[in-house]
């Protein structure tokens, strides 16, 4: 049988080494050789001796969630293996993130990551109780995480200089160590008039990066996360 269909460049190959790579644009290879963590649902395929369970989050973090509705449901997965993980053909990308780093991110944009890795619900400082994505998910430690996005994420540099006011509904993650506030950027005029959509921005200050995605997070998208 002949056809583009069977290019080497579709063709999964066997892992040589353990651990995670992207096998296209849309989806991630995980080789795995004891365990790691993916979201609920994001396994597309996979072959050899594996085994998938809920991971619970703890009494903490089931409060969180049910207070936020930003948790993250995960899956264990354990064995020896391949797995592959992907999320309505969002785009994917790995982040290695070395000891001493700290990146918080949206719940909604992850898909897999190293067990290594440690993850915990936060409260965005200054964001208060308002609008969308304002309890994210920090992860310290050390290995990679793999991360999804809805179309060609855009990585802006923060600096003292120059702070960055994102959209709370477009943000996908942000360096930890950034200061974070809510921004008002709509007059009280403007507002009774029937307002300009961009009433309030999260205001990121300090040096480091915040990561946007090209679009904001529809009410359908929003209410199956």
């Amino acid at each position: 049988m002949k056809s583009d269909l069977f290019s080497t460049e579709n063709m999964a190959q066997q892992a040589t080494v353990p651990g995670m790579t992207l096998q296209n644009a849309k989806s991630i290879k995980y080789a795995v050789n004891g365990e790691m963590h993916a979201r609920q649902g994001s396994m597309i395929a996979f072959r050899g001796n594996l085994q998938f369970e809920r991971k619970g989050q703890g009494i903490g973090g089931m409060l969180k969630r049910a207070v936020t509705g930003e948790g993250l449901p995960l899956m264990a997965v354990r064995g020896q293996g391949e797995a592959w993980f992907a999320h309505e053909a969002a785009n994917c990308f790995i982040v290695d993130i070395e000891q001493g780093d700290a990146l918080t991110i949206s719940g909604r944009n992850v898909l897999c990551f190293d067990a290594t890795l440690s993850y915990e619900i936060k409260t965005v400082k200054g964001a208060g109780m308002t609008g969308g994505g304002l309890f994210n998910s920090l992860f310290t430690g050390y290995g990679k995480l793999g991360v999804i996005c809805d179309g060609s994420p855009i990585v802006i540099p923060v600096s003292h200089q120059q702070p960055v006011f994102v959209d709370t509904d477009a943000v996908v993650g942000w360096s930890a160590q950034l200061h974070t506030s809510l921004h008002r950027s709509q007059s009280v005029g403007s507002m009774i008039r029937g307002g300009s959509g961009e009433a309030v921005q999260l205001k990121l200050e300090g040096e480091g990066f915040v990561i946007v995605r090209p679009s904001e997070l529809t009410p359908q998208k929003a209410t199956q996360n």
